[in-house]
């Protein structure tokens, strides 16, 4: 078995989503999609990646924290440690459906914990082809992460400019 519960061509989703409250890595992420051979497959991972988020608060259901550009409600949340001049931010997000909710689990994956400078160099887009996400979802889900792409870039690019991330709608 290798790590996060995979065999070649069989998924124990629940040993692999046992590795996302401290945030399933990308690499994870991305080695379990390609043990997938079947998209419907790799859908409820996705969509169990999403399962597995920590809530979001009602109070950061918030105009601010809502991500525009989504076909669905999406609602992210900065907050920031700034301990040098590339501040690390961090990210919790919620949707009101489920892939997208997984959608949200990658990126967070990808970005959540990272630096800013980092999070500006990560492609998500090239990330999101390379799973074989933008041929397998609707246009109106792959313009969303698009969008929430672009907001976690301008909280990176906010943070790196000044002293406080408050988040702005796209």
């Amino acid at each position: 078995m290798r790590p996060g519960g995979c065999r070649k061509g069989r998924l124990d989703l629940a040993a692999v989503c046992a590795y996302i409250p401290d945030m399933t890595r990308i690499d994870e992420i991305t080695e379990n999609f390609a043990l997938l051979d079947d998209w419907d497959d790799r859908y409820r991972y996705v969509i169990e990646l999403g399962r597995e988020l920590t809530p979001l608060p009602d109070a950061a259901r918030t105009a601010a924290n809502k991500v525009q550009g989504c076909a669905s409600q999406v609602w992210l949340e900065t907050s920031r440690r700034d301990d040098t001049t590339d501040p690390v931010l961090s990210f919790v997000g919620d949707s009101d459906a489920h892939i997208v909710r997984g959608l949200i689990a990658i990126l967070l994956a990808l970005y959540s914990g990272r630096r800013a400078g980092e999070i500006l160099a990560a492609d998500a887009i090239a990330l999101f082809d390379r799973l074989g996400l933008r041929e397998h979802l609707t246009p109106q889900r792959s313009n969303g992460f698009r969008s929430m792409v672009e907001r976690i870039r301008a909280d990176a690019r906010a943070a790196l400019a000044g002293p406080a991330v408050a988040a702005q709608p796209s």
